[in-house]
């Protein structure tokens, strides 16, 4: 399986991703850090990807998602942005929305 198709089944099988430089409990960058603490505030059911255990996966996603910079976030296939989007949703309220949906349609990371 190429590396398109690895990242597009993740993105299947997930409706929350989060694509992120080390873990939820061990972050390795501060950006991913604030991504992942987000996203927990929220109670938002994801699933993190750690981009360093997969070079491959860690210099094709930038391609695959058109944006430069880890982490990335997905909600159904479909990239909403970085740390900052991530905060903004977060300070609108819809992030919170997000999560809401996506825990009352039964999806689980």
């Amino acid at each position: 399986m190429d590396v398109n198709d690895r990242i597009k089944a993740v993105l299947d099988a997930h409706p929350l991703v989060l694509f992120m430089k080390g873990t939820p409990q061990f972050p390795m960058c501060g950006f991913s850090s604030r991504a992942a603490q987000m996203l927990r505030e929220v109670g938002a059911p994801f699933h993190a990807v750690n981009v360093l255990e997969d070079p491959e996966l860690r210099a094709a996603l930038p391609r695959y998602a058109n944006w430069p910079t880890f982490p990335q976030l997905f909600l159904h296939g479909e990239l909403l942005g970085g740390c900052d989007i991530t905060l903004e949703l977060k300070a609108s309220g819809e992030l919170q929305r997000l999560a809401q949906e996506t825990a009352l349609r039964g999806d689980t990371a």
